[in-house]
């Protein structure tokens, strides 16, 4: 393992490839922060136990790791053939059925799982099929049946999604499977929820009061993959925890030429709304079945980690790939090396942040003290974590330290780039010794070392949420032994 503290974090994808024997270990001492189960595939009983099994590991290695379920959505998907595979001849015609049970597709028709689609096009509209690999232009709409010609033609197999090109489509983005799986994902006790194929701001807003209702707690991730969450990316990200780039159905809509600069924009505005940002989706596709990444890959994750990118995401290569544990390597390796270039080009003016609370202006003030003193570390003192997420927020050139007793708050720190969530119970102890304790403790570690300088943040009353109000700048001494050089 590298000796560099590696800022970005990494998102693995659960699956039978990770069920082999010793490799949900492997990929966690590799460098993987946060579990993703997929619910669009494996049945309840998979994930409960995926989620747990990776939770123990973790804690049989001292690490902490989030758990992020990832509802299916309500993907327009085709319906079967009767035969197998069709192969389709680019101006051929071919029809969409759009009525309950249709009977299984042949070369020239097939049913579609969303009933009202012949509601939602016009003569004229392409649909995309197989992430674009197929394209079908509609001629005309024949009651509930939509007559399309192949545009682009190829191999089409049984549940292909359908993309409307520039979207449009007009489903909600939670679906009844979607609604069972937020209760599964409450009773797992995830961190995290990402919802699929958000529209708007009530999207998320009806995510979060079901979890709610369903006892969970998790932070509610916003997937940005249709065109219209571009119109709307601002409330979306206001009403969110976090966003992820999730590039597959995002590209097929607006088309690969924009994905580029839409996932600059969509980092950028994410980052300006002090929210988390998760960039997904084949950013090392080819270690499904290679040991080694592209060099095209390669720079598209460091392009993603120097864009500020809290973290990055691996799907299939973890899930259902040949090499879960040398992917998440790779991306470990690839995030460092970015990492060493990565030049914070933050304006810490006040101006420039909106500061409505006092642990913003704290945080603020760290950042700026950090960039200007030389410290080598930045350490707050958190009950919920929200002091840390405004650091990190902040981009800087050192590590934080985070400490909190609550395991919630720890996991869900494991997505904040630049934080290091560490277990930390300072119930009971007056600030001043807190304080001591906490650098103490760093120092044991052997996170800290004497001669050290750092910046510390805390509260008047340890354990009080939202109650950070001080900031200290210490070194440390013989021992471990923090020395004050002063107090803001």
């Amino acid at each position: 393992m590298d000796s560099q503290l590696r800022r970005t974090k990494i998102i693995a994808t659960l699956g039978p490839a990770t069920d082999a024997p010793g490799m949900l270990k492997r990929i966690l001492e590799e460098g993987v922060d946060v579990v993703r189960l997929n619910l669009s595939h494996g049945a309840a009983a998979d994930h409960l136990r995926r989620a747990q099994e990776a939770r123990d590991a973790a804690a049989a290695l001292g690490h902490e790791v989030a758990v992020l379920a990832d509802l299916q959505g309500p993907k327009i998907r085709i319906a079967q053939f009767a035969s197998g595979p069709v192969l389709l001849e680019n101006g051929q015609p071919f029809a969409l059925e759009c009525v309950a049970n249709a009977r299984p597709g042949d070369v020239r028709r097939v049913g579609v799982s969303y009933l009202n689609l012949y509601k939602d096009v016009k003569p004229g509209d392409v649909l995309l099929l197989d992430d674009g690999l197929i394209a079908l232009r509609v001629e005309r709409i024949d009651g509930t049946t939509i007559h399309t010609v192949v545009q682009v033609g190829g191999a089409l197999s049984d549940r292909k999604g359908i993309n409307r090109q520039g979207g449009g489509l007009s489903l909600t983005a939670l679906a009844d499977k979607d609604k069972e799986d937020i209760r599964l994902a409450a009773k797992l006790n995830a961190d995290f929820l990402a919802v699929s194929f958000v529209k708007c701001a009530d999207d998320i807003e009806q995510s979060r009061k079901l979890m709610r209702a369903a006892g969970g707690n998790a932070a509610l991730i916003a997937k940005i993959e249709r065109a219209e969450a571009i119109v709307a990316l601002g409330e979306i990200i206001e009403a969110s925890d976090a966003v992820m780039v999730a590039r597959g159905d995002l590209g097929v809509e607006i088309g690969d030429a924009e994905l580029p600069g839409i996932q600059k924009k969509i980092i950028r505005e994410a980052l300006a709304r002090n929210k988390v940002v998760i960039t997904a989706t084949q950013m090392m596709q080819s270690m499904v079945e290679s040991p080694i990444p592209t060099r095209a890959e390669v720079l598209d994750v460091a392009n993603a980690v120097l864009d500020g990118t809290d973290a990055v995401m691996l799907s299939q290569e973890t899930a259902a790939g040949k090499h879960p544990d040398k992917a998440v390597a790779a991306m470990r390796r690839v995030c460092l090396g970015a990492e060493r270039q990565f030049e914070p080009a933050e304006d810490l003016s006040p101006g420039t942040h909106q500061l409505d609370r006092t642990d913003q202006a704290i945080a603020l003030a760290a950042m700026f003290l950090s960039g200007h003193i030389g410290t080598r570390a930045i350490v707050a003192l958190t009950e919920s974590g929200g002091t840390a997420q405004w650091l990190s927020r902040f981009r800087s050139s050192v590590p934080i330290f985070a400490l909190s007793r609550r395991q919630a708050a720890r996991r869900r720190m494991m997505l904040y780039r630049d934080v290091t969530p560490v277990d930390f119970d300072p119930q009971g102890v007056d600030p001043a010794h807190a304080a001591k304790a906490a650098i103490q403790h760093l120092y044991n570690m052997q996170r800290l070392a004497e001669g050290d300088r750092v910046i510390l943040t805390t509260g008047d009353h340890t354990g009080q949420h939202g109650g950070t109000n001080t900031l200290k700048l210490l070194r440390i001494g013989a021992g471990g032994v923090a020395e004050g050089l002063g107090e803001l």
